[in-house]
Parts: structure tokens; sequence; C-alpha cells
């Protein structure tokens, strides 16, 4: 009896980490997509002598060097973001196998 309850505990656990992944996920793929168009922006800001710069609901002129600067700093923020996001997927990763194996193991 208080081996079945331990085992349904481990898997409301395991319930819980394969939720924690799905949200850890979710945000890596909003990181990435913004990643992705930091990139594009910095792409065309090679290319473009006058630029612009998004605030509110409004364009303004901006620096491109300064506008250049902004980006690539985002763009590191987000790569770190993504490196701790996918550390703590990797830990999620590796307590879920831990578990998923104990569980597995009582049930024999």
């Amino acid at each position: 009896m208080v081996e079945e309850k331990q085992s349904e505990e481990k898997i409301a656990q395991l319930q819980l980490l394969e939720q924690n992944m799905q949200t850890f996920l979710m945000q890596k793929q909003q990181f990435q997509m913004q990643l992705s168009e930091i990139a594009s922006a910095l792409e065309n800001l090679k290319d473009s002598s006058k630029s612009y710069k998004i605030i509110a609901n409004i364009m303004i002129d901006a620096k491109k060097g300064d506008l250049e600067k902004e980006l690539k700093q985002k763009k590191e923020m987000l790569e770190l973001r993504i490196k701790n996001l996918e550390k703590q997927e990797e830990g999620i990763r590796e307590k879920s196998q831990k578990l998923q194996k104990e569980v597995l193991g009582e049930m024999k």
C-alpha cells in the first residue's frame, strides 16, 4: 500500500516535470523566434542607409550604430536565456528519466 502511494506520487512528479518541460520548450521557441527576427533585422540594417525604430506604435528615426548595438545586446541576452533554458531542460530530463526508471522498477 505504501509502495503504491509512493509510485502515485512519483507519477504525479513525472507529470509535473513534463508540464515544466513543455513550458520551457514554449519559452525557448519564443526566444528563438525573437532571435531569428533580430538576426533578420541586423541583416537588413547592413544594407540600409536609413534606420528606424518602433517604440510603442510610433516609428522614429534612429542612428544605425545605436540600433545595431541595441539589437546585438538583445541577441546576446536571448542567447543567454536560451542557454539557461537548455540547462534547465536537461536537468528536468535527467530527473524525469530517473523517476521513470524508479516507477517502472516498482511496477515489475
